[in-house]
């Protein structure tokens, strides 16, 4: 066979239908994982898109054929997925996704034992060779596809993250972008002391009201309008498989993730029993997580970006806590892996806990550490765009870190730049030292630069 297959990335496997993936190729990838992991039982789960069902289904083929033992936990998200692997001890997982990809898209997020991420680092390109091959070994017997629903065990799970009897009366606004969240919301509802105002809560995959990705400015103003106009306390929005989720102050205002990092960070650290322990993060904009970490006495512990290099990170260093300023957020107790509904969770009780609304909770650490925010750019040479980046700025720099892309450190400000693993964007960040208009200086600079080169 070994055509080469164009849909695995550093990460995961995405790829447009069907092109790069369709039911032949998610068939032999299902095989080529018993391949590599000999499971004898394998998690699988699925996003709303309208393919999804249908790559499941040639899924299971593949690992039944291959002698492994299915458990189909339905309709769902990539965190639940993660949490039956690991509740129910299983030998691996499999999610079909494609998150916030366009709608022609999809793609398959893997697991092995414990819920521990297999990335190209970790066994995806050897997944790639075995499928590409097609010369699969002859199994001793065909596995068997089973029904499993975790949903209560899960739910039961996120209560270990906060006290119900503590939570305040708020009201939220709940955005699941025609994903998967909305199932979640409905399960949770009648335990909580929340009035949820539900705006695109069907899940549906032909997405009518385009891709669930927040980070996208103009899928905000949805969330936005709706907090301002129902009068909420606070507004929530997820992708598509709900690995991330987004908020929103009371003003209706976006509230970059960097700045919840911190605040769960510090939500963590003041526990007691979490004393001294350490919080991973990522080397995209770092002061006010350091910041606040140490102040409590915790360990901040940089790791290069993407949920594989944070989930090792974080097991090696025994991490209460890991965020990426993408609103990915890590967990000790979820086997170390990504969720987007606990951070909300914890979120509304800080909320209670302090007295506050969000924006006051946010406001001095963002004029602490004013930022640009995560800003893309589609460039014809990111490679020579960073290096003459680095070029014009390295010499008046007091540090360059070089965990992921370039990071050059100055007195009052730094930033960091870096080539997407995903798309082909390069990504700039700059932070400064309480110094709103020296960031904005900064990065428009930067940005003239990148794009003259």
């Amino acid at each position: 066979m070994s055509d080469e297959l164009t849909c695995f990335m550093a990460y995961d496997v995405r790829g447009q239908i069907p092109n790069q993936l369709n039911e032949d190729i998610v068939y032999r990838i299902g095989r080529a994982f018993v391949e590599f992991l000999t499971p004898k039982r394998v998690i699988i789960g699925r996003d709303v898109r309208e393919s999804s069902q249908l790559f499941s289904q040639a899924l299971t083929r593949g690992l039944t054929d291959g002698g492994a033992d299915v458990y189909d936990i339905g309709l769902c998200g990539t965190e639940e997925v993660y949490f039956a692997t690991f509740h129910e001890g299983m030998d691996g997982g499999i999610m079909v996704t494609a998150s916030h990809n366009p709608r022609d898209y999809n793609g398959l997020k893997f697991v092995r034992e414990e819920s521990r991420p297999i990335s190209a680092d970790t066994g995806l390109k050897d997944i790639r060779a075995i499928a590409e091959a097609g010369n699969f070994s002859t199994s001793s017997g065909t596995g068997v596809r089973h029904d499993l629903n975790t949903d209560a065990s899960y739910i039961e799970h996120l209560w270990r993250y906060v006290d119900r009897s503590r939570l305040p009366p708020l009201r939220i606004v709940v955005n699941a972008g025609n994903g998967g969240a909305g199932k979640i919301i409905d399960l949770l509802e009648p335990h909580l002391p929340f009035d949820f105002i539900k705006v695109h809560h069907e899940a549906d995959g032909s997405f009518p009201n385009g891709i669930p990705n927040p980070l996208l400015l103009e899928n905000r103003s949805a969330t936005s309008e709706a907090v301002v106009d129902a009068g909420a306390d606070l507004g929530v929005a997820w992708d598509g498989d709900y690995d991330r989720c987004f908020l929103f102050d009371e003003r209706g205002q976006f509230v970059e993730g960097y700045y919840i990092v911190g605040l769960l960070a510090a939500s963590f650290l003041s526990d007691p029993s979490n004393h001294g322990s350490a919080v991973v993060h990522d080397p995209r904009l770092v002061w006010n997580t350091i910041d606040i970490v140490e102040k409590l006495g915790g360990q901040p512990v940089q790791s290069k970006s993407g949920h594989a290099f944070i989930k090792d990170k974080m097991r090696e260093v025994n991490a209460v806590y890991g965020g990426e300023m993408s609103a990915h957020h890590y967990f000790r107790d979820f086997a170390y892996c990504d969720s987007g509904m606990i951070p909300w969770l914890l979120i509304s009780q800080l909320m209670g806990k302090e007295g506050q609304p969000l924006s006051a909770m946010v406001a001095d650490r963002i004029a602490r550490y004013p930022t640009s925010g995560e800003i893309n750019r589609k460039l014809d040479d990111p490679k020579a765009t960073i290096a003459r980046v680095r070029r014009d700025y390295l010499p008046q720099a007091l540090k360059e870190d070089l965990t992921d892309g370039i990071s050059l450190e100055f007195t009052e400000w730094r930033f960091n730049l870096r080539a997407s693993n995903t798309e082909p964007l390069v990504r700039l960040n700059v932070e400064s030292r309480g110094d709103m208009a020296l960031m904005e200086a900064k990065t428009a600079e930067l940005l003239a630069l990148m794009e003259s080169v």
